[in-house]
């Protein structure tokens, strides 16, 4: 039986395209083992698909002042140690890192051993973790093409990001039963990563007494995030989080407006939602969501709104705009050659576990 190791965390981002490979691994037969960090989002996502779970410790490599930055070099190494343990234990054919900054020790331990490595990159140039572990990678994979010209020549491989295959499959139908809305005006559904965008938030809200004139919209808004007083509002739900009916949602919207991380943005992509792509400033990031979301918007899957010009006719003229030409928009999408990520990775995976 071959054996993989996975790993990635810190983020959900740096998860769900790990369990976006778990049934083709599984149903390829192999041995899964995920390391992770002690106590990070990525332990409960993935017990929770139950898959044995290692945790190790974990630091943060940051580029600012931190009074953090004099003791997280020695939980990277512990972390390392223990990775190097794991590793030794498992003895995988092959490891595969979704990046994030628990990824760095157990990249360097495969390295140790002489164990292949493939490391996925998401956003539009790498981030520190994942170029501390280039340099130890078999190959390395990507959504963007201009991410190439920052890998090395002979690892680079463009994949597109792993998408769950029951995203896929959503039900119109369904969706509308879950939310309560009907099939009379079009959905806008409006996503602001796993802990919300206020930004984005208040920016809908303001505008929902013209918005629900033409559209309804589902808004997962974030955990903390609901407005009490908008419950009840006819042609507007509200939910803090949505797992499994997600994919019937997605089904049901005509469109959605989102964050700019890029696993969200290839979600819809393969599902060919035409979208709004507000990205979070570069005065909150490094920058790489407006990087995602410019490479959207330059190959035609996406309108692009940066938060600082948000307002209430910005964005109203940009979802009018959108709507509009939205078969422009899908016809884009349909022709993009990034749908078959889980293929290319599991083929990857498979030419070094041999």
């Amino acid at each position: 039986m071959k054996k993989i190791v996975l790993t990635g965390g810190g983020t959900a981002g740096h998860v769900t395209p790990n369990l976006a490979l778990l049934p083709s691994l599984q149903e390829r037969g192999y041995e899964i083992h995920y390391i992770g960090s002690y106590n990070g989002i990525e332990r409960k996502l993935i017990e929770a698909a139950q898959i044995p779970y290692d945790g190790i410790s974990s630091g943060k490599l940051r580029r600012y002042f931190d009074v953090k930055n004099f003791s997280d070099p020695f939980r990277v190494l512990k972390g390392y140690a223990e990775a190097r343990r794991l590793i030794k234990k498992y003895k995988p054919d092959v490891v595969f890192s979704k990046g994030g900054f628990v990824s760095v020790p157990v990249v360097l331990a495969a390295k140790h051993y002489k164990i292949p490595t493939i490391i996925h990159e998401s956003d539009m140039t790498p981030g520190l973790a994942n170029k501390i572990c280039i340099p130890s990678a078999s190959k390395v994979c990507c959504n963007f093409p201009e991410t190439l010209q920052y890998l090395p020549e002979d690892k680079a491989v463009l994949s597109g990001s792993p998408i769950r295959k029951e995203l896929l499959s959503g039900d119109r139908l369904t969706g509308l039963q879950f939310t309560g809305l009907s099939a009379a005006k079009p959905i806008i559904m409006v996503i602001g990563g796993s802990l919300g965008a206020v930004a984005i938030n208040n920016a809908v809200r303001s505008l929902l007494p013209k918005l629900l004139e033409r559209y309804q919209v589902i808004h997962i808004c974030g955990k903390g995030h609901l407005d009490d007083s908008l419950i009840g509002r006819s042609g507007y739900v509200q939910f803090e989080y949505v797992d499994a009916p997600l994919r019937h949602l997605f089904a049901a919207a005509d469109m959605v407006i989102s964050r700019a991380g890029a696993n969200s943005i290839c979600e819809i992509l393969a599902l060919r939602k035409p979208n709004i792509l507000i990205p979070l400033s570069a005065a909150a990031s490094r920058g790489d969501q407006i990087l995602n979301a410019r490479s959207f918007e330059k190959q035609g899957f996406s309108t692009v709104l940066e938060e600082e010009q948000v307002n209430n006719d910005t964005l109203y003229e940009a979802i009018q705009n959108t709507f509009d030409n939205r078969k422009s928009f899908i016809q884009a999408m349909e022709q993009s050659t990034l749908t078959d990520a889980v293929g290319i990775i599991m083929d990857l995976i498979a030419s070094y576990a041999e």
